[in-house]
């Protein structure tokens, strides 16, 4: 009975149309940061090696502590969920959900009847 509980709901979040998971830096494996659009196996290593010298206090800090991380790459990673300490990168604009998007011409068309 539960397992049918816990099944419903994992169908219904996943048919709610959720863009992307926040993925914190200080907090993800090397799994979770490897899920993030843009970030690679080595980007994640090299996040991994950093984050053990100790945690990211900012995305100015992540920026000067990983290897070529600028400014317009940190805020396609901030868009696709990467977060530190909570917090995208400032001037990122995270991407709609799809229920946000163009109706169908299905649905036009329809309401042209």
């Amino acid at each position: 009975m539960i397992k049918n509980l816990m099944l419903a709901v994992a169908a219904l979040v996943a048919s709610a149309g959720f863009a992307f998971a926040q993925v914190d830096v200080n907090k993800a494996d090397a799994a979770a940061l490897d899920g993030v659009k843009g970030v690679g196996p080595s980007m994640s290593k090299a996040i991994l090696d950093e984050r053990a010298k100790g945690e990211f206090k900012d995305w100015a800090d992540l920026q000067g502590r990983i290897k070529g991380l600028g400014d317009k790459k940190a805020a396609k990673l901030s868009e696709a969920g990467l977060v530190v300490n909570g917090k995208g990168k400032e001037g990122a604009v995270a991407k709609p959900a799809a229920k946000d998007a163009k109706p169908s011409q299905t649905a036009d068309a329809k309401a042209a009847m």
